[in-house]
């Protein structure tokens, strides 16, 4: 039996590789003109002097070319998959963007807060459970994301109380297992957890959601809306 050829990330290097910066591809973004993609951040600036693909050259739009872009999460789990450590470096890259600029922008803390650092209504107050009292809170919407004929839906249901307020330190691992107990889902049972349409990794925390995916859409967004589905195989 032949042996099987090993690859190296270095072989993909023409698929997960930005045409403007020359680095792996964050946030992957299509032109859904041409097909080329591109960091999403590398493609916005680019459309800021120009409305034509920076690859091909073919104009994308006469007026707005932002309309023409679309993320391509799929792309982007192959890509961290493919190479070690980039998901985890990219997140603290961000997160601390986002916190070095906060008070130049705004002066002051921007995650809305509440008085009360509970999970859901329903807790018992008092007591030990209740040790995020003091961290800034945010409220939150959890809605239930329904594709026609996607399996798993006669699963999973809408929340009967989707608004909920928790500690801005509470990780989207911690809103899934949340869930999966309102829901009454298997323990093997799994769960995307999205916001703005992409999928949010288990260990981001709302405050980096907050400030990194929902802020940007303005004062009057609010409260933040999270989206559940039943976890997609790509294969």
């Amino acid at each position: 039996m032949a042996a099987q050829r090993k690859y190296l990330v270095k072989d993909f290097n023409h698929f997960i590789t930005c045409y403007v910066c020359k680095g792996y591809l964050i946030k992957p973004t299509t032109v859904t003109e041409c097909l080329h993609t591109f960091c999403k951040s590398c493609i916005v600036k680019h459309f800021e002097d120009s409305n034509d693909c920076p690859k091909c050259g073919i104009q994308v739009h006469e007026t707005n070319p932002l309309e023409m872009l679309r993320l391509d999460n799929t792309l982007e789990e192959i890509i961290f998959k493919l190479v070690p450590g980039l998901r985890e470096k990219e997140q603290q890259q961000e997160l601390e963007y986002w916190r070095k600029n906060k008070s130049k922008e705004h002066g002051e803390e921007d995650v809305p807060r509440t008085k009360r650092p509970r999970i859901d209504d329903d807790e018992e107050e008092g007591g030990d459970q209740d040790y995020h009292r003091s961290d800034p809170q945010i409220a939150i919407c959890l809605d239930c994301l329904r594709n026609n004929g996607q399996m798993g839906e006669n699963i999973v249901k809408g929340l009967m109380k989707k608004f909920i307020r928790c500690s801005t330190r509470v990780t989207v691992g911690t809103i899934k297992k949340f869930l999966s107990l309102k829901l009454k889902l298997p323990s093997s049972y799994e769960l995307d957890v999205l916001c703005n349409g992409e999928i949010m990794g288990k260990d981001h925390t709302m405050e980096f959601i907050y400030m990194t995916r929902w802020r940007l859409r303005g004062e009057n967004a609010y409260p933040m809306v999270l989206e559940y589905r039943p976890r997609i195989d790509f294969g």
